[in-house]
C-alpha cells in the first residue's frame, strides 16, 4: 500500500503538562517501526511540545513549519502516530491535508486504518473542498484591497529585499545593506559562482534580510528580482521607475545573461504524476492494493501489490491509468443530480454537527444551562405564591450570575467550531455540474466525494470486470466490463 512513498517526515506532538516527553519517544518508536516495516526513509522530524491540535494553530510552530516544508519536495509523505496528533478539528485536518495533497505529500497514521466511515469521508470531501473553493473567494476579495495599495506603490507585506527599508509604506535604500547588493550584482556579472560569493560574504559576516548566513538560494532570489532596478511588481500590475534602484539597467542586463544560461538547464526531477484512484483501487483476484506505477517510456498504470507478494503471487494484469480513472471519474459524474446533491449535503452537515458535539464541551454547557433555567423557573413559581425568604432571592442570584457564566463559556467555545451551512454546501456541489472530465482536480474532488472503493478483475479478451461501491450507501454497486480500448459492454449494471 506504501510501496511509492519513499522518504518522509515524522510529526509528533503531546498537548498538555499531563504528558511527558515519553510520549512524544513513544510515538517516535511506533513510527520509526512503521517506516522500517515499509522500506520509508525519515529525512525529518517536526516536534510540538505542549500545544493544542484543536485551538491556536499558529502556535503549532513546527506543524506550521513542516507544512512549509512540504513545498519543497524533500519528503512524500508525512507520519503520524494517530491521527489526532495531526489535527483534531476535521475544518483545519481537511485545510492542511490539502495544502500536503497539492504538494504531493499524503498524510499516513502509523497506528490506524486509513479507511474511514462512509459519512466522514463524505465529511472530509466536503471540507476539503470547501475549504479551497472559499479560500479562492477570500483571496478574491483580499487581493482588491491589496492591489489598491499596489496602485499606490506601498510595500504589502512579506519580506523585504536585503537593500531596502520601508518608510511610510514606501521602499526606500538602506544604506547599509545596499553596498551588499551591488557588490554580489557585480561579482556574479565578472563571472564569480555563486558558491565563491556565498563563502565570501560569510566569511565577512555579512547576513540576508533575515539575519542569516547566505545560501545558495539567497542569491536565486536576488539576482532575478526586479526590485533592484526600480520596478515595483503586483500580480498582473507593473510599473517601472518607482523605487530607488540599487544598481543600474546595464549590470542587471550583464546578470541576467548569466541567470538565463542556469534557467535553460535541463530539469533534474522527473514530473510528478497524480494517481487519483490511490487506496482505492483493489485486485479482485487476490485483495491487494493496486499502487501506482509506470515505465520508462512513460507508460502509466496500476500495479496489483500481490504481484510482488510471496504469499500471493497474483498475476493480474496492469491496468492503464486514464482508463479506469476515467471511467470512475464519468461514474461518479453522474450522481450530480439534485438528488444526491441534497444528500450529500445533508450527510455533511449531520456528521459536522456530529463531531462539534461528540468532542467539545458544548452539549454540556448547554444542559447545564438548561438545568438553571428549571431551577430558575421552580424558583420564580415560589416566589409567586409568596414565599420568598431571603435564601430563595440569594439562591436565584447565584444561579443567574451562573446562567450568564455559562453562557459566555458557550459562546467562547461555539466560536472555536466551524459549523458548515448546508446551503453552502449544495452552492458549491451545483458548481461541480461545469466541471471539466479532463481536469485532474475537478475529477479527484468528484471520485474523492462519492467513490469508496473500486475492485478490478482480470477476464478473456483483454478486458476487466470492474465493481465500484460509493460512499453514499444508498446507492448499489456498479459493475462494468471494459475493453482496452475503452469500450463498455455486458455488465453495466448495478449489482444489488
Amino acid at each position: 500500500m506504501y510501496e511509492e512513498i519513499k522518504t518522509a517526515c515524522l510529526y509528533l506532538r503531546y498537548s498538555s503538562s499531563n504528558q511527558t516527553e515519553q510520549s512524544i519517544e513513544g510515538q517516535m518508536h511506533v513510527c520509526q517501526d512503521f517506516c522500517k516495516r515499509h522500506n520509508i526513509r525519515i529525512v525529518e522530524m517536526y516536534i510540538d511540545r505542549a500545544t493544542s491540535a484543536s485551538k491556536d494553530i499558529e502556535k503549532r510552530v513546527e506543524f506550521l513549519k513542516m507544512i512549509k516544508d512540504s513545498e519543497k519536495g524533500n519528503f512524500n509523505a508525512v507520519i503520524v502516530y494517530k491521527l489526532d496528533r495531526f489535527a483534531r478539528s476535521r475544518y483545519d485536518s481537511a485545510t492542511y491535508k490539502y495544502r500536503l495533497k497539492r504538494n504531493g505529500v499524503q498524510l499516513i497514521s502509523a497506528t490506524e486504518n486509513i479507511t474511514q466511515d462512509p459519512e466522514g469521508i463524505i465529511l472530509e470531501s466536503v471540507l476539503e473542498g470547501m475549504a479551497e473553493f472559499y479560500s479562492a473567494e477570500l483571496s478574491q476579495k483580499i487581493n482588491r484591497g491589496m492591489r489598491e495599495s499596489a496602485m499606490k506603490h506601498n510595500s504589502i507585506g512579506g519580506a523585504i529585499p536585503l537593500g531596502y527599508k520601508t518608510v511610510d509604506k514606501k521602499l526606500v535604500i538602506d544604506e547599509t545593506t545596499a553596498p551588499i547588493v551591488r557588490e554580489a550584482f557585480q561579482m556574479y556579472a565578472d563571472g564569480e559562482s555563486v558558491a565563491e560569493i556565498c563563502r565570501t560574504f560569510n566569511n565577512r559576516g555579512y547576513k540576508t534580510s533575515k539575519g542569516t548566513r547566505f545560501g545558495k538560494s539567497s542569491f536565486t532570489k536576488i539576482f532575478r528580482n526586479e526590485k533592484y532596478i526600480g520596478v515595483y511588481k503586483y500580480h498582473d500590475y507593473r510599473a517601472e521607475d518607482v523605487i530607488p534602484p540599487i544598481i543600474d539597467k546595464d549590470l542587471w542586463d550583464r546578470v541576467q545573461v548569466r541567470v538565463g544560461k542556469i534557467k535553460k538547464a535541463p530539469a533534474r526531477n522527473k514530473a510528478r504524476h497524480t494517481y487519483l484512484l490511490t487506496g482505492k483501487l483493489f485486485c479482485g483476484h487476490c485483495g491487494s492494493a493496486m499502487n501506482a506505477d509506470g515505465n520508462s517510456q512513460g507508460y502509466l498504470y496500476y500495479r496489483c501489490y500481490g504481484k510482488k507478494n510471496l504469499d500471493k503471487q497474483c498475476n493480474k494484469r496492469n491496468m492503464e491509468k486514464n482508463l479506469i480513472e476515467r471511467l470512475v471519474a464519468q461514474d461518479a459524474m453522474s450522481f450530480l443530480t439534485d438528488e444526491y446533491i441534497e444528500k450529500i449535503a445533508t450527510i455533511a452537515c449531520d456528521r459536522n454537527k456530529q463531531e462539534i458535539e461528540s468532542d467539545s464541551p458544548i452539549p454540556v454547557i448547554r444542559d447545564r444551562i438548561r438545568q438553571v433555567d428549571v431551577s430558575l423557573n421552580n424558583l420564580l413559581k415560589a416566589i409567586e405564591t409568596g414565599s420568598a425568604p431571603d435564601m430563595l432571592v440569594k439562591r436565584m442570584g447565584e444561579l443567574e450570575t451562573e446562567k450568564k457564566d455559562m453562557e459566555v463559556q458557550l459562546k467562547k467555545e461555539m466560536a472555536h467550531q466551524v459549523y458548515i451551512d448546508k446551503e453552502q454546501v449544495i452552492f458549491w456541489l451545483e458548481k461541480f455540474r461545469e466541471g471539466d472530465i479532463n481536469d485532474e482536480e475537478f475529477c479527484q474532488t468528484v471520485i474523492d466525494l462519492f467513490v469508496n472503493s473500486v475492485t478490478v478483475w482480470d477476464e478473456p479478451d483483454d478486458k476487466f470486470k470492474i465493481t465500484i461501491a460509493y460512499n453514499l450507501t444508498s446507492i448499489p454497486q456498479k459493475t462494468y466490463r471494459l475493453s482496452k480500448d475503452g469500450r463498455l459492454s455486458d455488465y453495466a449494471s448495478n449489482t444489488p
